[in-house]
């Protein structure tokens, strides 16, 4: 409703309407003018322009913000539980965590590059908190329970999950770092060349 009082198609219909007053203060209409205005408003407001539909995309340096801030509660959460988690567990939350959270203090490298940022979100905002909180839902005593059949417990695909995860955190560093390390590359060979160019 507040959005319509502000619209255009509002603000013209107020403007037809204002002429309808204006029409019955100069006498142009007689006793019918309440409906002249509400008339002049309706058409007004039927041949206005609609509002222009704008899509904003979320600030880059806001949604990495907010990530991190998620981050660091999952963390906070992940080492209140930990006496419930395997320990290579926790360890692995805590690198994949330090690898999304230095990816996300680089929001304009991601800005710049939407499949990457859109993997680390998944990372960070998906992936990562659902592999803990599924398996923190599962009563203690059932998550550390080995199954028979030699099938792997909870906790076992916990690690592996983490595991993958990580794997996956550390090709996305790689693509974000590229640049600087060939940089550094290209740094090097420089100072190389400079110094077999220099006389002895």
């Amino acid at each position: 409703m507040i959005r319509f009082l502000g619209s255009t198609k509002n603000l013209v219909g107020c403007v037809g309407g204002l002429v309808g007053v204006l029409l019955h203060l100069t006498g142009v209409v007689g006793g019918a003018w309440p409906l002249v205005v509400a008339g002049l408003y309706a058409v007004g407001a039927l041949l206005a322009p609609p509002e222009r539909v704008r899509l904003v995309p979320v600030d880059a340096v806001t949604e990495a913000g907010r990530l991190r801030a998620d981050l660091d509660g999952l963390v906070r959460e992940l080492t209140a539980q930990a006496s419930r988690m395997p320990s290579p567990a926790v360890d692995g939350v805590r690198r994949v965590a330090a690898v999304l959270d230095d990816l996300l203090a680089r929001p304009d490298a991601l800005a710049a590059n939407p499949d990457l940022r859109h993997t680390v979100v998944r990372l960070a905002r998906t992936d990562l908190p659902l592999s803990v909180q599924t398996y923190l839902n599962l009563p203690w005593w059932f998550a550390v329970k080995q199954r028979a059949g030699g099938e792997p417990s909870p906790g076992d695909e916990l690690v592996t999950q983490l595991g993958l995860l990580e794997a996956e955190a550390h090709r996305l560093a790689e693509r974000v770092y590229a640049a600087d390390v060939n940089q550094q590359a290209d740094h090097t060979r420089y100072l190389r060349e400079r110094d077999a160019g220099e006389p002895s």
